[in-house]
Order: structure tokens, then sequence, then C-alpha cells
């Protein structure tokens, strides 16, 4: 199969109607039947069947090895555990304490519905096959919980996304469907407004789609969000699917070398046996001969010729080398030198390009979880009274937080040092905090703190003093036997 991404599905509709919803679906099914396909080929490869089961063997076809060495599922659990390793995060934007409140309970909110779990599902899906789907919905009449909305991860087999054909690509319709006991297709159509349920019955062919039910919702957008990868929806092994395919093959074939190497045929030269001596030779493991012609030498041996190992084993690596430069992982060859430091290694072992691409995928993550952040804070606005904005929030990858902390930590100390350099700035961009807003905050109220108690003992040890000064029975203070003589003995009323 010849793999290039996903195809876009798109209409030239501008607006989505009752009238034109049948239409639209009916126009984007066959592209999306296409793309379903190749993803249900991109997940079965994942899961281990992949070409080299379904490999023949013309010679000598009772040693056929069937090798799968899945570097396709370790490329996506690699990629998926490095982007989502650690919980997304939403901080403050700005500096306003309601709308670090108002963060916080999201947080809160999104928590209560696994969000972490579910964004690792979106990851190893758009991984698998270069594009995932997410829906959120309010939560239904008497099923509240903690959370004022429910999120789903959607099945990119049975979901699809229709954009316009024009200028800026807008989402036009989301469609998911399921398919029930009797073949009937049920497909949920959610345009801006409006909701759809078309059915494509089995039993009822000459009408075809058929619209059943129609509402509208007050979600604002279309709740169906797609995650793609990259722009042309390509899954993280796609590309080197030819060299995984190989290695299969080149590992299958070194078995068949073993294999045939143990079994090899024997050869019998100027020698002339039945198939009872043949077995019996079989069995009892010798076999006596003579030259039946002097001037003909009688030989008995096996054929062989051994795969070069060797050889073979460059070729893998060298595959797999490629593999790994190609998606952007790092290898395994390590390093004999004992001065390497951290960031030696990095940039050595291909931990900076899988930073990179990690970097590049986060863009493209965050384009659509603004939109899904935009459906959210809809439904908590009229739910829950939440008034915050998407401008207000910044979505941080915490993954690599606290990698070289002491070199951050110094980069701290350092520009906190400098007057010239407000301390905002320092927390920002040293790297050390996820929210550096809220740690620039906590830390100025834990100085103010500090500095209010160290005033408040000041003044009391300057109270604690005065109260000294002012005792009558204390001779330093007053004058007494070590003090000024004059001075005593005024206040005992005697005189010169």
């Amino acid at each position: 199969m010849s793999l290039h991404g996903r195809r876009v599905i798109k209409t030239d509709e501008t607006e989505v109607t009752i009238d034109n919803v049948v239409s639209i679906l009916r126009k984007a099914l066959p592209v999306h039947w296409k793309n379903r396909s190749e993803i249900e080929y991109l997940w079965n490869y994942y899961k281990g069947r992949q070409p080299v089961l379904n490999r023949e063997k013309q010679v000598r076809p009772e040693i056929c090895n069937k090798i799968v060495e899945n570097r396709a599922n370790e490329i996506v659990s690699f990629k998926s555990g490095y982007l989502m390793g650690e919980p997304l995060q939403y901080v403050s934007r700005g500096n306003a304490e309601n709308i670090a409140e108002s963060i916080n309970q999201l947080n809160e909110f999104v928590f209560a519905e696994e969000k972490p779990a579910k964004d690792k599902e979106l990851a190893d899906w758009f991984h698998i096959c270069g594009t995932s789907f997410r829906m959120v919905l309010p939560d239904e009449g008497g099923e509240e919980d903690d959370s004022p909305f429910e999120i789903y991860t959607l099945d990119p087999r049975n979901t699809f996304v229709v954009y316009h054909n024009g200028l800026g690509n807008k989402p036009m319709l989301g469609v998911k469907y399921v398919v029930d006991g009797d073949n009937n297709v049920h497909y949920s159509c959610y345009s801006k407004y409006e909701y759809f349920e078309i059915v494509d019955s089995k039993q009822d062919v000459r009408n075809g789609l058929k619209i059943v039910n129609h509402q509208y919702h007050i979600l604002g957008d279309i709740p169906v969000i797609e995650y793609p990868l990259n722009l042309a929806r390509i899954g993280a092994f796609e590309l080197v699917i030819p060299l995984l395919d190989a290695i299969n093959l080149t590992d299958s074939n070194r078995i068949d070398g073993v294999e045939q190497f143990i079994q090899a045929l024997m050869l019998f030269h100027n020698v002339d046996i039945s198939s009872d001596d043949f077995q019996k030779l079989r069995e009892e493991g010798a076999i006596k001969f003579k030259d039946i012609d002097p001037q003909l030498k009688a030989e008995v041996s096996y054929l062989i010729n051994s795969l070069n190992q060797g050889e073979t084993q460059t070729l893998v690596d060298h595959m797999y080398q490629t593999v790994l430069t190609i998606c952007g992982m790092p290898n395994r060859n390590g390093g004999s030198s004992t001065s390497d430091t951290g960031s030696a290694v990095i940039m050595r072992d291909g931990w900076s390009a899988a930073e990179a691409r990690a970097k590049d995928s986060e863009l493209m993550f965050k384009k659509s979880e603004r939109r899904f952040l935009k459906l959210v804070l809809n439904i908590c606005r009229t739910l829950v009274s939440m008034d915050l904005k998407v401008c207000n929030i910044e979505i941080r990858f915490t993954r690599r937080n606290y990698e070289n902390i002491l070199q951050k930590a110094q980069v701290l100390d350092l520009m906190l040092k400098n007057e010239k350099i407000h301390p905002r700035l320092a927390f920002e961009h040293c790297g050390l905090f996820v929210d550096s807003d809220l740690a620039y905050t906590l830390s100025a109220e834990y100085v103010a703190e500090q500095e209010k108690k160290a005033q408040e003992l000041m003044e009391k040890q300057n109270q604690m003093k005065g109260e000294d000064t002012n005792d009558p029975g204390n001779n330093e203070g007053n004058g007494g036997a070590d003090g000024n003589p004059a001075e005593t003995r005024k206040q005992s009323g005697t005189s010169d």
C-alpha cells in the first residue's frame, strides 16, 4: 500500500443547513473511506500485523520464517511518551488574581475528566495514523460530576471533519458514526449551531441517507476537534515503512539461513543409494559405501552455503539507524568517553533531534487545543459562570522542566542579582518554572511575608530595649552603683 498522509476533506458550501447537509456528507464519505482504509492498515501495522507475515518462499518453502521486529510500536511508544509523558498544564498569561483562580479551577475540571490519559490516547492515534479527534460536550441532566463537561477521544476510523474550501479552511462539519446490529450506519453531524442525525439504512437502499433528528445547540462551535500531527497528516513511522519491511525480511531470511544450515541437503557424488538406504542413513546417522569405479571418487557431503552474519548485521544496523534519523529518535550508540557532559550526550545521541520533533508537534497540538479550550470555556461560562478567555491561558508542556535544573537555578540567581533586570523577567526566562507568573507571585508574597516578620521582630527587640532602659532596677540604665554618682544622689534626695 502506498501511503502519503491522510487527505483533508473539503466542501465549497459556505454554510451547513438542513437542506445541504446530506449532500455535503455524501461527497465527503468517499474521501473518508480512503483515509479509513489507510488508518486501518497503519493501526494493524502498529499492532504487529505486518506484510512479512504474508511472506511466501519458492525454494524450500518448508523453511519460511516470518519475523516481525515491531519497530513501529517502538516509535509510537517513544513519541507519545516523550511528548505526553508529563501532564499538559494550563497557566496564566496575565497577572490578575481572578484569572489565576479561574485557571486553577479549569485545571481541576480537566483533572476530574482524566484529561492527561486522554491526551495520551490522542498522541497514540496521531502518531499512528497522522491525525486524531476529540469531542467535548456538556454534562447531561442528572449526570453532573466534578466537571461541567465531558471529554471523549474518538476513533479516527469512524470520525472526520469537513473544512471549507476557502480562505482559512474553517471547519464546517464534524462527523462521527456508529454501525448498529443491523448494519445501519448512524451519522452524528455537528455544525457550528446545529446537530443532525443521519441514518444510512441497509434495509431502505432507495432513500439512502435520511435525516432522522435535527436540533440546535448552544456550544458556539463544532464539538468535534481534529488534532493533526503535521500538515500532511503523516504518521510517525509512515515514512519508514519500506525500511521496516526490509528489516523484517532481512531478519526472516537470517533465521531461514540458520535453519537451512542446520537442515542442509545431503549430496551423494558417485554414490548410488536407494530410498530405503537413505532412510536408514537418517535414522542411524552413518553410511557405508565403496567406489564403484576406481577412476571415479565417491563422496557424501552436505550442501552448505552459510549466510555472512557480519555483513548482514551491518546492513540491519544501517537500516535501523536510518529509521531513527528519519523519525527523529535518539540512537543507542552510547559513547566511551568519560568526560561527556549532559549537553554533549544530548547532542551526540540524537536527543536534540527528538526534542525538535516534539516542539514541532507541540505547535500543531496547541492550535487544536485552543479550539478545545474555546468550547470548554463556553460550557463553563454557561454552567458555572467562569469568566475566562482563551487569550488568558498559556498551554505548557512540562516534560523537560527539570532538566539541567542546576544551570537554570544559576541563571535565575544571576538575573535576580542584576539590578537592571526585573525579577519577573528572571522567573520567566530562566526556564525553571512551569508557571513563571505563579512562581513570581508566590515568591514575591513569600519575600514580603519574611520582610514583615523581620520588621516585627526588629520592632519587638527595640521595644524590649526601651523597657530595659526605663526599668529603675537596671543599674546600667539608671546610673546605679556603676553609673553616675551625682544622678544617684539626686534620686535618693541627698546633696553634696
